[in-house]
């Protein structure tokens, strides 16, 4: 799998969000009722990003995209924070970035819609099974860290 460029900044903050797929199929009935129903299980989410980079970043980025990426067609890891924590995601290019457009001095943003292979959530496991773990993350990390045998 082709890798994110360790000399290439993660996304900016400012407009930075997530829209999954919907997996619903909906069909209005003629007495005003619908039938909804999950027409797949495993959709792709679109995540909207930006980058702000140096003229060299620039280059290295328009180059990547262009000939590693085959014009951004080809899958690749692509490092991005989501509610589950900072992780590589399989992930392409939805269509060309919008840019670059010239910033401050001498910094370049880059806009990107970029389709997340897969829908970053946690398994059903942790849900079903011990969603309280889930919901009290923050306490039981402290009350771990600070009972945890040292060595």
């Amino acid at each position: 799998m082709i890798a994110y460029p360790e000399f290439l900044p993660l996304p900016q903050r400012d407009g930075y969000g997530f829209q999954p797929v919907s997996p619903i199929s909906r069909t209005q009935l003629a007495n005003g009722r619908a039938i909804q129903r999950r027409k797949f299980r495993n959709v792709p989410t679109v995540a909207t990003v930006s980058w702000l980079f140096s003229d060299a970043q620039a280059q290295l980025f328009e180059g990547w995209f262009e000939h590693i990426l085959i014009s951004g067609s080809l899958w690749f890891q692509c490092p991005l924070k989501t509610p589950l924590g900072m992780d590589e995601h399989r992930a392409r290019f939805v269509d060309i970035y919008d840019g670059p457009n010239l910033v401050g001095v001498s910094q370049w943003r880059f806009t990107a819609k970029v389709e997340l292979f897969k829908r970053p959530i946690l398994d059903a496991d942790w849900i079903i099974t011990v969603p309280d773990y889930v919901a009290m993350t923050d306490i039981f990390d402290r009350a771990i860290n600070r009972e945890w045998p040292a060595g």
